[in-house]
């Protein structure tokens, strides 16, 4: 939870996207979107801001007041730009740098998953240290196919689904190659789910604080054969079922899952929590998207939509949900 702050439609708002990222193309998307939200708003010293190595100095120079964070992946999403906006005392929206890392960071994610009784799907962690202990590694799996991610990066970059072992070396190689780690992961079979989070500011919560939004069902039209960046990102690419196809029992189930998730990572004020369910009826995180992305595809204002919440209130949203960490 962060320090809640005075925002007014006076107050000069940088909306931070682009960066140096491999989600750089989204996020400007998501970006320009959000900007285009605050001046229907009336939010007139708005502005949009693409995130560079000199972004420190661009801040101060322009009097940015309060940072509207639509950067997605590395150096946005990662800890890395809450920690500059934490070092010019610049609240931004979003979860604080350490939760923002953690939430990066899927093999720090599943321990804390773990440690919290929350469901995941079985996993592999192969770094540099490993490299020389590949064969041994993947001569113990058991279990196909199975799903190839690099350890820091978001949107489905480089995340490969495998089918024979035969193919698993050569994927496990080339993404320690280009992100410097893998995360292995047991392919579970089901359906795919998404589910937003909002946290209220203290003086709006009225016993409530931190809530789910309608369950999201994504049923991808990708060869790939699961929800990736094509598919998240091409209009027609997914067909989604909003609220998901799950009974009322499941649906609470799920949406609990997801709130207990936000806390177990210390998450500030929203967040989206995607899991797959499986044959057995059991829901498994699949991620934690600290920063979702709010492109004209993207599920997080779908979800809100559902919920009554039009794009621009959930953009205002989560401008007052801005702070520093404690």
């Amino acid at each position: 939870m962060k320090t809640a702050q005075n925002i007014n439609k006076k107050t000069k708002v940088g909306v931070l996207c682009g960066g140096l990222s491999n989600e750089r193309e989204v996020s400007l998307r998501s970006g320009n979107n959000c900007l285009n939200a605050l001046k229907r708003l009336g939010y007139e010293n708005a502005e949009l801001i693409d995130v560079g190595k000199d972004v420190s100095q661009v801040l101060q120079s322009k009097g940015i007041e309060v940072a509207f964070m639509a950067l997605h992946g590395r150096y946005g999403e990662d800890g890395a730009m809450q920690g500059v906006l934490e070092l010019l005392a610049i609240p931004y929206t979003g979860s604080g740098v350490l939760s923002s890392a953690v939430a990066m960071s899927k093999p720090l994610t599943k321990k804390l998953l773990s440690a919290n009784n929350i469901s995941s799907a079985p996993t592999i962690v192969i770094t540099e240290r490993e490299r020389a202990q590949i064969d041994q590694i993947l001569a113990g799996i058991d279990w196909l196919p199975a799903m190839v991610k690099p350890l820091n990066e978001g949107s489905s970059v480089g995340v490969h689904k495998v089918t024979e072992k035969s193919e698993i070396k050569k994927l496990v190689l080339e993404t320690l190659d280009q992100f410097g780690g893998v995360l292995l992961e047991k392919f579970i079979s089901g359906q795919e789910i998404t589910v937003g989070v909002l946290e209220e500011r203290p003086e709006n919560r009225n016993g409530k604080d931190i809530w789910a939004l309608p369950i999201l069902e994504l049923r991808p039209k990708s060869k790939a054969g699961f929800y990736d960046y094509e598919a998240k990102y091409t209009k027609g690419m997914t067909e989604f079922i909003l609220p998901a196809e799950l009974s009322k029992e499941l649906s609470k189930s799920c949406q609990e899952t997801a709130v207990a998730t936000f806390k177990a990572l210390n998450c500030s004020g929203y967040a989206r929590v995607d899991m797959i369910v499986g044959s057995d009826g059991q829901a498994y995180v699949l991620e934690v998207n600290t920063l979702p992305g709010m492109t004209d595809t993207s599920d997080l204002p779908a979800m809100a939509q559902e919920a009554g919440i039009d794009y621009d209130q959930l953009v205002e949203r989560i401008l007052m949900s801005a702070g520093l960490d404690k």
